[in-house]
């Protein structure tokens, strides 16, 4: 069974135990993504945002002999339980599939696409979508590591994730990390985040 994976986060540069068997191919279909989920390692992420701008997203072939092998490697590698069953999307596509992503895979041959599945997230709040002040607010707060960490996996989500928060962040040149290190004897004081 030919089975691919899309990809538009970290799989592409850290697959870690995907079994990946091909390079990560640019004309993947179309998917509404966005910046919108804070990571457990702290990073504003990119995850599916139903009222987020469609961007071409990657592919891979899977090396998995199943569907099923092929979701549990995705959920192994994104530390996803099986209990939650909004972690990983699949599709087996036939000729009668319908739909944007079908006619894409059907096009290339692809019998069965899986997906990392986790939603939006702010605040701990698990498909709360934050706003685009809110986003910005949360990476003009972080210090640090945890900035430098959420500076980097942006500059590394590849140019053509080209959404409406990532042009915003554009600007953001306070939060992005120090040239050289800097010693802070008072915090930094920012506004609270208003809901926007």
């Amino acid at each position: 069974m030919k089975i691919a994976c899309l990809g538009w986060g970290s799989l592409i540069w850290k697959t870690g135990a995907l079994p990946v068997a091909s390079q990560w191919h640019h004309d993947g279909p179309e998917i509404p993504i966005e910046f919108v989920r804070i990571a457990d390692g702290g990073e504003l992420s990119t995850a599916i945002c139903l009222n987020a701008r469609p961007v071409p997203v990657f592919w891979a072939l899977l090396n998995t002999a199943s569907l099923e092998s092929a979701c549990r490697a995705l959920r192994l590698r994104e530390a996803i339980p099986d209990s939650r069953i909004d972690g990983v999307g699949m599709m087996t596509v036939t000729e009668t599939s319908a739909g944007p992503l079908a006619e894409w895979a059907q096009a290339k041959g692809i019998e069965g696409v899986v997906w990392t599945g986790l939603p939006a997230r702010i605040a701990g709040v698990e498909g709360q979508i934050p706003t685009l002040d809110e986003a910005r607010c949360y990476l003009q707060t972080l210090t640090g590591e945890p900035r430098e960490h959420a500076y980097n996996y942006i500059q590394q989500v590849p140019a053509q994730i080209d959404t409406v928060y990532r042009r915003a962040f554009a600007d953001l040149t306070r939060w992005q990390p120090d040239s050289a290190p800097v010693t802070v004897t008072t915090p930094r004081q920012y506004p609270p985040c208003q809901p926007g």
